[in-house]
């Protein structure tokens, strides 16, 4: 990462203070919670409101949220570019109430087109707010915490989730209109609160310091780096090539999701139960060890360390499912349980060394779009992810399997070799940063 005269916001909690000290990441936390609870009492209820209530098949609704998922693709760099251009802050605070909108709009939609062209202006909405928070946490945040305190973040949106999740589940219960649109109401609530707290980040004092920290470590090449302006992201080929190589770890996600709830049931001699032990180990481990997984990623090299070492787990996860086969329901519950166990430490590797990567081969004059680009491609791993999940483990059990180990195995090593040899190319950052 680049240095910085600041001193480090460790995202530190006494067991007297469960928010950390620091006030700006303190609200940082707070948005992460209330975002993250509102995305799961949606996430829970969405698909049968959409079927329910709406009266959509369920493969028109795979369909529209496919199709919403490509679009999310492409949101992240022309937003990434914005927020370079106007600020980060000022974007979002824009975004916020809009995402509010498009996810009231659900309530009133009552055809496919309708639907399909919601779901795209929702997710594209989403996808690009998700690259301008990132930039945003990487302007705001002092270089040596941020990975630490990312992982805080995400930690706390893992719990979020379970939280909104599990408030959801009254309105599964209940199974009616009122309680799904209640839903979406609670939803578009918590991104107007996240817009609110997001008014009032104190990020002023933050811009100071990077300011001065331009000032203290701008040398000749930093100058002739500014006469330059900004690197493309588009155009770097090797922060393209990290993107990639860490988008097809990101297939985890698929794994986790898709996967391994159809191997569960249809593979396995093992409960349908497992399904939500699985998950359950998976979220408690996220909120419970992100943040100590994150200790020791300080630069690009330990980063791509990180992460060879989370592919092996993957890969070692993948095999563990594949055993799952063979045996009795026991074995077979066990085995998918020590696989979960296995696959979510190694996703807790790859999470930490992706974000510092991200940021610390990014020319933080752009951040915005280089954000935009990291993002792009885990989000094009959440929409393949599912169709390469199936086509190798659901469709050839554990041969399938055996096939995605290979491809995290061989991973791993191949983005520790796109990142050796070179040191980060990022420059200083120039005078036109935006904070808000």
């Amino acid at each position: 990462m680049t240095s910085s005269p600041r001193t480090e916001a460790r995202p530190r909690a006494s067991g007297r203070r469960l928010l950390p000290a620091d006030p700006l990441l303190r609200r940082l936390v707070l948005m992460g919670l209330v975002n993250s609870v509102g995305d799961g009492l949606f996430v829970t209820v969405n698909v049968l409101f959409f079927t329910r209530s709406i009266g959509l098949t369920p493969t028109s609704v795979a369909l529209g949220l496919t199709v919403a998922g490509v679009c999310g693709v492409f949101a992240g760099v022309p937003m990434g570019r914005l927020a370079d251009r106007v600020g980060s802050k000022r974007l979002l605070l824009v975004v916020g109430p809009l995402e509010a909108a498009a996810v009231l709009g659900y309530a009133f939609v009552h055809s496919f087109a309708a639907f399909v062209v919601l779901a795209c202006a929702a997710t594209t909405l989403a996808r690009g707010a998700a690259a301008v928070r990132s930039a945003l946490i990487a302007r705001a945040l002092p270089a040596e915490g941020q990975v630490r305190a990312r992982a805080l973040l995400r930690s706390v949106m893992n719990a979020g989730l379970v939280v909104g999740s599990g408030g959801a589940a009254l309105a599964l219960q209940a199974d009616s209109y009122t309680g799904y649109v209640t839903m979406l109401v609670l939803d578009a609530v918590s991104f107007l609160g996240v817009t609110v707290l997001l008014a009032g980040l104190p990020v002023s004092a933050t811009a100071a310091a990077a300011a001065s920290a331009t000032g203290a470590t701008g040398g000749t090449g930093a100058a002739a780096e500014d006469r330059r302006g900004p690197r493309t992201a588009l155009r770097d080929r090797r922060y393209l090539l990290v993107t990639a190589l860490h988008a097809v770890l990101e297939l985890q996600l698929a794994v986790l999701t898709v996967g391994l709830p159809l191997w569960i049931v249809l593979g396995t001699r093992a409960p349908a139960a497992t399904v939500a032990a699985v998950n359950v180990v998976n979220c408690v481990l996220v909120v419970a060890f992100q943040v100590r997984a994150s200790r020791g990623v300080a630069d690009v090299a330990s980063a791509a360390r990180a992460c060879a070492r989370g592919a092996l787990l993957l890969a070692g996860g993948c095999l563990v499912y594949a055993v799952a086969q063979y045996g009795p329901a026991w074995a077979a519950a066990g085995a998918l349980l020590v696989g979960a166990l296995v696959h979510s430490l190694g996703e807790l590797l790859t999470s930490a060394g992706g974000w510092t990567l991200s940021l610390d081969l990014a020319d933080p004059r752009a951040h915005g779009e280089y954000q935009g680009v990291f993002m792009s491609g885990q989000a094009a791993a959440h929409v393949i992810g599912p169709l390469v999940v199936t086509l190798t483990a659901v469709d050839h059990g554990a041969v399938g399997w055996v096939v995605l180990a290979g491809v995290f195995a061989l991973a791993g090593p191949a983005l520790t070799a796109a990142v050796r040899g070179k040191a980060p190319g990022a420059a200083a950052p120039g005078p036109a940063v935006r904070l808000g």
